[in-house]
């Protein structure tokens, strides 16, 4: 048995609040966690909105039932199944939103990357594998992926700034683990700004707030 692949065109959908225009200073894109879907994500951004900003979300490939065979749909951005060609297929359709961003605002306009949970490393391999204008990265209560290139993602976060964001409720980041990601990164001579809240695992409109004026003051 031999294992072949095709390259199909496909759609992918993504959500978006606010207009691209030449008029836009910041753009964010938000990255999901497993199990989301892009529409309800991006609701919890709604504390960003501005005239100047705009929040692009796009969605995991991969959707399935979140319970048995019917009901609630989640998406997911990849599996351990067939890893590489999944990370592939996501990095090409990140890459064709930040062209659709770039081809329709100005030079100038800054764009922040911000993965939640799952969308943490999803936002990892991806930024730190492209040479992509970005302005800030922020990491949401989620892991920076172990498998990453050391020596291409220390190149890359030489010039980023980047932010470490988690509740402190969240069962899922523990102590242990928020050591284990600042060690990943201090191995890659990097340090992120780090922002902690009083809450779980979720998106915060008042620490949204607290983290736009820590990157932009």
């Amino acid at each position: 048995m031999q294992e072949h692949f095709v390259h199909p065109n496909i759609k992918a959908r993504y959500y978006m609040l606010g207009e691209l225009t030449a008029k836009t200073r910041y753009v964010w894109i938000v990255c999901h966690g497993y199990g989301q879907l892009a529409r309800y994500f991006i609701r919890k951004f709604e504390a960003l909105k501005a005239p100047d900003t705009v929040i692009l979300a796009p969605e995991g490939l991969s959707r399935f039932y979140l319970e048995g065979f019917s009901g609630k749909v989640g998406a997911t951005w990849m599996t351990r199944e067939n890893r590489l060609v999944e990370i592939e297929n996501y990095t090409s359709y990140l890459n064709s939103i930040y062209e659709h961003i770039a081809a329709r605002v100005q030079p100038e306009t800054k764009v922040i990357v911000l993965g939640f949970s799952q969308g943490t490393a999803t936002v990892c391999r991806w930024v730190l594998h492209q040479d992509l204008a970005i302005h800030h990265l922020v990491l949401w209560a989620g892991e920076f992926p172990p498998d990453i290139d050391k020596s291409m993602a220390a190149a890359r976060l030489k010039d980023l700034r980047t932010s470490y964001v988690f509740g402190t409720g969240d069962p899922f980041i523990t102590e242990e683990r928020i050591r284990t990601q600042m060690e990943r990164l201090k191995e890659l001579s990097h340090s992120p700004g780090v922002l902690e809240f009083q809450g779980g695992h979720d998106i915060q409109a008042e620490t949204l707030e607290r983290l736009r004026m820590l990157i932009f003051g």
